[in-house]
């Protein structure tokens, strides 16, 4: 998978995607959103991996937009509308659609957990791309903003959605209407992020965390994650009638049997690739 905007490793059964623009805090690249959404599409295709890891090369997690293509009026995405002509609006809109928002989407139906490493600051949308992942695990060096209204612009890429179901409507809109940064800490306070650790150990926990999440039943796993979204938009009855569902498949599923044979012999898993 080339793509020198994009780092797409495999270690053992997680998948690790490395943005990769340091000299522009990771700043989006048409080049960056291909590779990424491959990867993704790779990740999701490829039944060994069970886990996917994403974090930012350099001192950024990902700064969003491009400045400089903003200024030239060719949006935010270097690369795009590069021979020089400003943008219409319907380009604009098309450059979200077509290209930045192949990511949340693909994130949304990818059915194996997402933890998103952030390793300094996530920014606009960068932000919103750490708040699609399942999980944040963040540097003691990670900083935070909503920045889009500090250049006169809404959140292009889910921040408005992402953000009021992980920290609530009051403190998500405070974050969106003033564009200020909080810290790692104060992100930990409000629920924005899992956990807070040194930067020299960023990769080690996030790597752990995913084996820890690789090592259980990856069909149990998947469904979780399926019961938890689609519970935040159904009602409780719908809720326990897809529960009830999922169970019934993974009680007879080879992934259960293995599971109890593991506990009760007192050992790890061996979870089979199906």
């Amino acid at each position: 998978m080339e793509c020198k905007d994009i780092i797409y490793e495999k270690k053992n059964s997680v998948a690790k995607i490395t943005l990769n623009r340091p000299d522009s805090y990771n700043a989006f690249s048409v080049d960056m959103l291909d590779g990424w959404h491959r990867s993704l599409l790779e990740a999701r295709r490829d039944d060994s991996i069970r886990v996917i890891v994403i974090t930012g090369a350099g001192k950024a997690f990902c700064s969003g937009g491009d400045i400089k293509s903003m200024k030239a009026g060719r949006g935010f995405l270097h690369g795009y509308g590069k021979e020089g002509r400003e943008l219409s609006p319907l380009d604009f809109k098309k450059s979200l659609q077509q290209i930045v928002h192949r990511i949340p989407l693909a994130l949304a139906s990818l059915d194996k957990p997402v933890i998103a490493a952030v390793n300094g600051p996530a920014m606009g949308a960068g932000l919103d791309m750490a708040l699609m992942c399942d999980m944040r695990i963040a540097s003691d060096k990670a900083v935070f903003a909503e920045s889009y209204i500090n250049v006169g612009l809404v959140p292009g890429d889910g921040g408005a959605f992402f953000l009021p179901r992980l920290v609530g409507v009051a403190k998500a809109i405070e974050l969106l209407l003033t564009g200020e940064s909080i810290d790692a800490e104060e992100a930990l306070r409000i629920g924005l992020v899992n956990k807070v650790v040194p930067a020299g150990k960023l990769e080690k926990e996030s790597m752990e965390l995913a084996g820890k999440i690789a090592g259980k039943s990856p069909q149990a796993a998947s469904l979780i994650k399926k019961l938890v979204y689609q519970g935040l938009s159904s009602d409780m009855q719908s809720a326990l009638e897809a529960v009830s569902s999922h169970m019934a498949v993974v009680s007879s599923s080879s992934d259960h049997r293995e599971a109890l044979e593991a506990f009760f012999a007192k050992r790890d898993a061996n979870f089979k690739n199906e």
